[in-house]
């Protein structure tokens, strides 16, 4: 590109119209000021220039020039000073620099002559100070060399301290007028301690075996001191107590009295030897010696307590023996309370004179509750009565164990120990006296005539009760001045009320069955006594035999009366077992292991049938397979009691209801039965048994017999359940067959062929007519005064039946505890 288009270009940054590079105002008065100080500056500059030229030329003289050596040398000259001209700022500048390089030589020289003088005064400097240093150096070592000898000397002189103390200890130990309750005993014996310690620990010292020894043989001899001023003590204030006590008191006043002075003695002698004793436990935590000195100590304690304490202990012991020996439960309660509080006492006591109990102190406190079990242990395993064993059984965990010993369990361990034994021993024999009262009062039991007097018993306790209603009626009438005929008619109604009680007579707690009542009782005295796993075996066997009794008893009942007698009262007992079983909160569930011998049958049979392969060698050797297949097998059964009595009860509620159905409809259930098994049906009518006539006479038969026998039956039913509802429920079935058969009848006739004529000579009714026809018969029993069924007595006049023993009513008599609902 040109010069000249460049400035073209150039223009164009300013011009008129759509300039490339437009300037702001401010922008061209800046240039324009910018323009003006470069023209001023170059001006003034030029001014100078011309000024300072002019002013050399009229300085500078023109010299004579004759020669051209004279040019030549004014030539030179002139540009010699042309040259200065422009180098006189230089070498003015360079003047100062030599200037000041003089100076600075000048400086130079000086600091030099300063140094050298320094260099001389650092020499002796050090050379002094290396003087100083060293005598410095010689005197520390002097002195580190002197501490290191003293220290030396020291160590030596404290490790010597440790050998030079046997003397002055030993001399200590044998002044006569050291004690040892006092504290300058006991600093003599830390600092045999110490020395021993330091002797173990320096074992490699020589002679320090030598010096253990005699340490030890110091430490032995005021172990020896405390054990002999501890035992003085303790003997000392033995004999002040046994001194006017020779015999063991008996009467409780005395022993009152005893057991005062026998505390009190010993607590007064308690602060000679509480500091001896509480030194010893300090240094009993780390040093063995003082720990077995400590045990030796605290047995000697014991042993001067058991001298003291244990005559009058066991006395005390005989004496309530003595005064309630026939009553167990109160010489158990005094036993038991007499040795807590001679427990709580000797822990009290020993807390005087040690801070931390010990097996001493337990062994004591077993040998003073061991008298307990000695004591009971001898009438508890001769009682034969269960309310007296099992009370104690309940003395012995509720009383002592419950509510004292787990209250206190640090100071009656040893009580709760005996207590436990004696608990038991108690259980163990309440166990057996209850295996050996079931089978003999339960299993075994020989009913009395009065015992199986039913229904006749039932009706006398029922007539008993009408009576006793009426007096109360006949009382309260007394007491009313004006009777109206209104009130008269509501005292009739409630006299015919009362003579139809609601309550049965079986109900009553005293007219159960004695074994089921016996049963119950025994449960009822176990239940808290035994524990669940020993309970509930025992409860399974009781309630086992229970049912066979009942089961024996109602057979008598059956053959002395009728099946539904005996049917009705085993029934009405397995109802109240079962009611009366039901607070236990227990399982009457008890797992029987036994050996099932089938597979030694089987393989016994298997070897006889083998008698070739007996001596076989190869795998099929019959004795061999005898061996493997006939190993007996174990196997487990589960006996509940609770279902062995439902199992038992609803035998004898579809017994009775058999027995029922056939006393209603008899001869229809013999006649369909005969009929059904004659072949063929077609030919049924041509049998003279079958005649039209003869089944009539077998309906009517069964309506006589429902309406002469139901009445019996459901007043039998009342006197013996004397529940609505189960009532219904024994009832509902017999109904139902009843119906049945008579519904069998007509179908029966129908299937064989009998014509209209016939059917209406049998005159069968109909379900409906048969309900209708029971109905009516039960609202005439409970209009009219019905005997049950079976029973030969008249109305008004119920033989007396024989009642048991006074001595067995008191037997059977339970504990207000027991859960049996009357």
């Amino acid at each position: 590109m040109s010069l000249k288009e460049i400035q073209n270009k150039l223009l164009l940054w300013e011009a008129a119209d759509n300039p490339l590079a437009p300037l702001t105002p401010n922008q061209r008065e800046a240039i324009l000021d910018l323009e003006s100080i470069i023209l001023g500056v170059s001006t003034d500059l030029d001014h100078e220039k011309s000024q300072t030229e002019d002013e050399e030329i009229e300085s500078s003289e023109i010299p004579k020039v004759d020669s051209t050596y004279d040019f030549l040398n004014w030539y030179e000259t002139l540009s010699d000073t042309n040259l200065k001209a422009d180098d006189n700022l230089y070498e003015t500048y360079y003047k100062q620099l030599e200037e000041r390089r003089n100076e600075c030589v000048a400086l130079n020289d000086q600091i030099g002559a300063t140094m050298s003088d320094l260099e001389k005064l650092s020499e002796q400097y050090n050379f002094v100070s290396n003087k100083t240093n060293a005598l410095h150096t010689m005197s520390e070592h002097l002195l580190a060399d002197q501490n290191k000898l003293s220290s030396i000397g020291d160590n030596i002189k404290q490790k010597l301290h440790y050998f030079t103390q046997v003397e002055h200890l030993s001399q200590r130990l044998n002044s006569p007028t050291m004690s040892v309750n006092s504290e300058t005993f006991f600093n003599v014996l830390a600092k045999i301690d110490e020395c021993l310690d330091y002797m173990r620990t320096n074992n490699t010292f020589k002679e320090s075996h030598t010096y253990l020894v005699k340490y030890r043989h110091l430490q032995n001899r005021a172990i020896g001191l405390i054990r002999s001023y501890v035992t003085y003590v303790l003997n000392h204030a033995t004999e002040q107590v046994l001194a006017p006590n020779d015999e063991a008191p008996n009467d409780q006043e005395t022993i009152d009295t005893a057991y005062a002075v026998y505390f009190g003695k010993f607590q007064a002698c308690a602060p000679k030897l509480r500091m001896v004793i509480s030194e010893i436990e300090k240094r009993a935590e780390t040093n063995s010696d003082y720990s077995r000195l400590l045990g030796d100590l605290q047995r000697e304690y014991a042993s001067a307590r058991s001298r003291v304490a244990g005559a009058a202990t066991g006395g005390a012991l005989r004496g309530a023996d003595g005064e309630r020996a026939r009553d167990h439960c109160s010489q158990a309660r005094a036993a038991c309370s007499l040795l807590a509080h001679a427990a709580r006492d000797e822990c009290a006591l020993y807390s005087h004179f040690f801070s931390s109990p010990s097996p001493a102190l337990d062994e004591y406190l077993q040998s003073l509750c061991n008298g307990l079990y000695e004591t009971l242990r001898p009438h508890i395993i001769h009682i034969n009565h269960l309310e007296t064993l099992a009370e104690l059984c309940v003395i012995l965990r509720v009383e002592v164990i419950e509510e004292q010993v787990n209250n206190d369990p640090v100071r009656l361990a040893a009580l709760g120990a005996a207590a436990g034994a004696l608990l038991q021993d108690a259980q163990e024999r309440l166990v057996f006296r209850a295996h050996v009262h079931l089978r003999a009062d339960v299993l075994l039991y020989r009913p009395a005539h009065g015992d199986l007097a039913y229904p006749d018993k039932l009706l006398m306790m029922e007539q008993i009760a009408m009576e006793q209603s009426l007096k109360r009626s006949d009382s309260r009438n007394s007491m009313i001045s004006d009777i109206s005929a209104t009130s008269q008619e509501v005292a009739n109604i409630n006299v015919e009320t009362h003579r139809r009680p609601q309550a049965s007579p079986a109900d009553l707690h005293g007219m159960w069955y004695p074994a089921v009542r016996r049963t119950l009782a025994a449960l009822s005295r176990l239940y808290r006594c035994l524990e669940k796993k020993v309970f509930q075996g025992l409860a399974q066997e009781a309630i086992s035999l229970c049912i066979q009794s009942v089961d024996n008893a109602a057979k008598q009942i059956t053959a002395n009366t009728t099946n539904i007698d005996g049917e009705l009262f085993q029934i009405k007992h397995l109802l109240i077992l079962r009611e009366q079983i039901a607070p236990f909160q227990v399982d009457f569930i008890v797992k029987e292991t036994t050996l099932d011998f089938s597979n030694v049958k089987n393989a016994a049979y298997g070897l006889l049938q083998k008698p070739r392969q007996i001596f076989s060698l190869n795998s099929s050797n019959a004795i061999l397979e005898f061996l493997l297949d006939g190993t007996p097998m174990v196997r487990e059964h589960l006996l509940d009691s609770r279902k062995e009595v439902d199992r038992q009860l609803k035998s004898c509620c579809e017994s009775f209801i058999k027995n029922a159905t056939e006393i209603l409809t008899g001869p229809m259930i013999a006649f369909i039965e005969k009929a059904q098994a004659f072949t063929p049906i077609e030919q049924l009518k041509s049998q003279p048994w079958a005649s039209p006539e003869e089944i009539a006479v077998v309906v009517k038969e069964a309506q006589r017999r429902i309406r002469s026998s139901l009445a019996p039956l459901q007043r039998s039913m009342q006197l013996y359940l004397a529940n609505k509802e189960t009532e219904f429920i024994l009832f509902r079935p017999i109904r139902n067959y009843v119906v049945g058969y008579f519904v069998q009848i007509e179908q029966l006739l129908s299937n064989a062929g009998y014509s209209y004529e016939d059917m209406l000579i049998v005159a069968c009714p109909t379900p409906e007519q048969v309900s209708v026809f029971i109905s009516s018969a039960s609202l005439i029993s409970h209009s009219e005064p019905v005997l049950p069924y079976g029973s030969k007595a008249k109305p008004g006049v119920i033989r007396k039946p024989s009642v048991t023993s006074v001595k067995e009513k008191n037997e059977e008599k339970t504990s207000p505890d027991a859960p049996i609902t009357v």
